[in-house]
């Protein structure tokens, strides 16, 4: 009873604040540093905008490798940010071809000069100064702005050899014009890779040409325990400490790093411009039109369908078709407010499979159904074929939502390697709704069912279960 009664004050709660992420008024999220709008974010083909193909810009026959096709898409898509353009979208496609998608952008000349920008790596002498990530400063190689430099408690350091992450504080200094030195671009950078040190923590290791390691060793021998700025395109994207004097030509930069942090610093010193070079082929104008004419026909198609869905169920299952019909409800509450706190990018083939995953939930509330009338039809009392029905039944649902799961795993991988942006949606909107049918089936259905008929208290099996 303990168990039903906190499973009621759950369904509760997650109604009161699904219903809340949908309200068109919500302001949206934010605490500490996570902040969210709530809003629902539109694919390309429902709000319109440009969608690029760009081409290694080699000799026919050429091989191209797929690592530098991969770090191309990721600087890419980190330069393509700054247009202030929501879940832009870069897939490779087969070897040589890397597909863009701009959701409500449509200046062409804006896009492509993003696309060609050829980005510049600065190692730049900071001092004392800890300047913020993400900082736009001005250089000795020249620069467009300055701004505010503000204290930051944690610094990474820069060493030849492994260190433990230090903590400095920096005292606050008030807005000042200050030109930074540039000691060495990334010309200078021979290899970058990513390894551990002696305490399992992820670090960048990087390896000088000559030229840079003179450099280098003269710097870091008279700057020891300074910061040393790494800067794409005047924009500070780490601020390393320097540890000791790096003579040998080779260090590593550590500090709070996770594996994808490591890796995506890494493919920043790597190719501070692109690995390869690239050609635009195509541009393509989307206009909103035809997507906002198929939204609206698939969302009247699923309304009529559900409507249809809904009758069958009261006809045919009565008290428990009620039941799914107010599970379902919930599903579609949940899954919308997890689309828009994640977000997830709403496409037509993402509608597709979020109305599939629909049809799934309604499965596992009919395999429940089922397996209770044969309960009652074979003269067990109503509590204990409530009980013997979802154990019986369980198999059968988990068994085919995992399927159902591993069929989307595969195709978000296919759609990931071979850049079908479109199965990828309808992949990951298909698991998502399969995850929360699961919890839709064991918790929302099961609970309620069984309230009802503490409330109802049926005896009549054909007139409120349809036997």
């Amino acid at each position: 009873m303990r168990h039903r009664s906190i499973a009621l004050v759950l369904i509760i709660i997650l109604l009161a604040v699904t219903i809340w992420a949908i309200l068109p008024s919500n302001p949206g999220i934010k605490i500490g540093k996570f902040e969210r709008s709530m809003d629902t974010v539109l694919g390309l083909d429902l709000q319109g905008g440009m969608e690029v193909l760009l081409e290694a810009d080699v000799a026919e026959g050429t091989e191209v490798d797929a690592q530098a096709m991969q770090d191309a898409r990721t600087i890419l898509e980190n330069r393509s940010n700054g247009l202030g353009v929501s879940e832009v979208v870069f897939q490779v496609a087969g070897t040589r071809r890397i597909v863009g998608e701009f959701p409500g952008l449509t200046d062409t000349e804006q896009v492509i000069a993003i696309l060609k920008q050829t980005g510049q790596l600065e190692f730049v002498d900071m001092g004392d100064t800890i300047v913020p990530e993400g900082t736009i400063i001005t250089t000795s190689l020249g620069g467009s702005q300055v701004n505010s430099v503000t204290p930051t408690p944690a610094v990474t350091e820069v060493s030849g050899t492994p260190t433990e992450e230090t903590t400095a504080t920096v005292e606050p200094t008030v807005t000042e014009e200050v030109v930074y030195n540039t000691v060495m671009t990334g010309a200078d950078l021979k290899s970058v890779t990513v390894s551990t040190d002696q305490l399992g923590q992820p670090v960048v290791d990087f390896v000088l040409t000559p030229e840079g390691k003179q450099i280098f060793a003269d710097f870091t021998t008279k700057n020891s325990q300074k910061i040393l700025g790494i800067v794409l395109d005047k924009r500070v994207i780490s601020t390393p400490r320097i540890d000791e004097p790096i003579t040998d030509g080779a260090g590593m930069i550590s500090g709070n790093f996770t594996v994808d942090s490591a890796n995506a610093l890494a493919v920043q010193l790597r190719y501070g411009s692109l690995p390869i070079a690239l050609k635009v082929v195509e541009t393509q104008i989307i206009g909103p039109t035809l997507g906002a004419d198929s939204l609206n026909k698939s969302l009247i198609a699923g309304l009529i369908g559900f409507a249809i869905v809904m009758l069958f169920m009261l006809i045919y299952y009565r008290m428990p078709g009620g039941v799914a019909i107010i599970a379902i409800a919930n599903f579609g509450l949940i899954t919308l407010t997890l689309y828009k706190l994640i977000p997830v990018t709403l496409t037509l083939p993402g509608i597709a499979g979020f109305l599939l995953s629909t049809g799934g939930a309604l499965d596992a509330n009919i395999l429940y159904f089922e397996r209770l009338k044969e309960e009652l039809r074979s003269g067990r009392n109503l509590k204990t074929a409530l009980d013997l029905a979802w154990k019986r039944a369980w198999s059968s649902i988990r068994d085919s939502n995992i399927a159902t799961i591993i069929t989307s795993v595969i195709l978000f991988w296919f759609g990931s390697t071979y850049g079908a942006s479109m199965v990828k949606g309808f992949a990951l909107t298909l698991a998502l709704g399969v995850l929360i049918n699961l919890f839709s089936a064991t918790v929302i259905t099961r609970t309620l069912l069984t309230y009802a008929v503490d409330i109802f208290k049926p005896t009549n099996f054909k007139r409120w279960f349809g036997i």
